[in-house]
């Protein structure tokens, strides 16, 4: 096992003062870091430092990538309905079972407390999902009930109206409005 990063071991409020001030310096500059960290009273090299900064930096861009990915699928392929949502939050439920149902769990290394409040937020996840589709839902029946109305009373016939409602509603919803 590889000797752990001295950069770990810094108390909360250093490592967060370096993590800011590697951001900000666009990870460079680590002899001055060094120095810095020297004056709080932390001896991490500047090897260290870069080692350190460059796996920051890595997983930084990688958020960064992602979330461009993301915004650019949501752009591309609109979701009011959320499925996206619905499918990752079942990928994580289904994900979660299966670690659970394998794992032997150490009660010294893993809290139990810790894995029901992970299967909790999940759930909770999976039924704001739902109630957002049920919203999503009955406003896409009011709209198309509302063009309904108007339709009808300038004057198109019932066949248009029909059309309509079907691209409004889809195939799926277009039996509750009959």
């Amino acid at each position: 096992m590889p000797k752990r990063s001295a950069v770990t071991t810094l108390p909360f409020e250093v490592k967060e003062w370096l993590d800011k001030a590697l951001v900000e310096s666009d990870f460079s500059g680590y002899e001055a870091l060094s120095a810095a960290l020297h004056e709080k009273g932390y001896q991490i090299s500047k090897s260290s430092l870069h080692r350190y900064g460059s796996e920051f930096e890595e997983s930084l861009q990688a958020i960064k990538m992602s979330t461009e990915m993301a915004k650019a699928v949501v752009d591309a392929c609109p979701d009011d309905a959320n499925n996206f949502g619905e499918a990752l939050t079942r990928l994580v439920q289904q994900k979660s079972f299966e670690v659970l149902t394998r794992m032997e769990v150490d009660p010294k290394k893993v809290k139990l407390t810790d894995i029901g409040k992970m299967v909790s937020a999940v759930n909770k996840t999976s039924i704001d999902i739902k109630k957002y589709a049920a919203e999503v839902k009955q406003k896409t029946i009011n709209a198309a009930k509302e063009v309904e109305k108007v339709a009808k009373k300038g004057g198109l016939s019932d066949e248009a109206v029909q059309k309509i409602r079907r691209s409004i509603l889809g195939s799926g919803l277009s039996h509750f409005l009959a």
